[in-house]
């Protein structure tokens, strides 16, 4: 697995936190990697697309959200629309000209609501295990009713998680996101090709999803592809293979 020992970049934004961010500068359209919910931009498919964006000249940026691994800011603090923001701000203040988006978890839905604001920007879209909508249907759905009465009463709890720490759910984190939802609306007008990777032994997001999103929008360019015996992260060498192979044909296809 490629090392990138420097130290990342800091991107100020209103309100005084700095998004950390590696960017480097290559051929259009560029890539943005989008992490997922409490991940950082350290994980091997970050730093593997980074690798191979280099190796074929691809201009490329991955950051973390707030509250996110080396970013300031406080994780609790978090919504889906923040950080939605914080993706927009990323696209229009380090990048020019069009990009493709890749996705992963959560970064599918931000790739989604990124899409809907800078349609003009976008040049393709990848999401990995697409998580849209998760707050509702993975969380607050899931809670049984003391936990949402602590929830209420509390404003946050912690949930465990199979990949380290447990998950720190707050309210805010839950209500906010409602007016971010995707998949309740009648159509995504995202008209650019789209890819979606999802494994069909994924414990954490079911496959599903994907294929709501697949039917909501409203490109006739996207593919579904499943993964048979892919689970959640996705991040196996056959998995990476797949992500960057499918990445590559999207590029090529321009």
């Amino acid at each position: 697995m490629p090392i990138f020992p420097f130290q990342p970049k800091q991107l100020p934004l209103p309100g005084g936190v700095n998004l950390a961010y590696h960017r480097h500068s290559g051929k259009a359209p560029g890539v943005i990697f989008l992490g997922g919910f409490t991940s950082d931009m350290t994980g091997t498919k970050a730093t593997t697309l980074e690798h191979w964006c280099r190796e074929r000249g691809q201009a490329f940026v991955r950051f973390d959200y707030s509250g996110h691994g080396a970013s300031g800011g406080q994780f609790a603090d978090g919504a889906i629309g923040q950080w939605a923001q914080e993706a927009l701000a990323v696209l229009d203040q380090l990048t020019e000209g069009p990009q493709l988006l890749v996705g992963s978890s959560m970064g599918g839905w931000l790739m989604l609501l990124t899409a809907l604001a800078r349609p003009e920007r976008i040049a393709g879209l990848l999401g990995l295990a697409c998580a849209a909508d998760f707050t509702e249907y993975l969380l607050w759905e899931q809670l049984d009713e003391p936990l949402r009465e602590q929830l209420r009463r509390e404003r946050m709890i912690r949930l465990p998680c199979p990949y380290g720490e447990p998950y720190l759910i707050t309210l805010k984190l839950i209500e906010e996101a409602k007016a971010q939802q995707v998949l309740n609306r009648a159509e995504l007008p995202i008209d650019c090709p789209v890819r979606l990777i999802h494994g069909m032994m994924d414990a954490d997001v079911p496959w599903r999803t994907s294929l709501q999103v697949m039917e909501k929008l409203s490109s006739p360019d996207v593919r579904l592809i499943l993964v048979k015996d892919g689970e959640h992260t996705l991040s196996r060498d056959q998995d990476l293979r797949l992500l960057t192979r499918t990445l590559g044909e999207m590029l090529e296809g321009r």
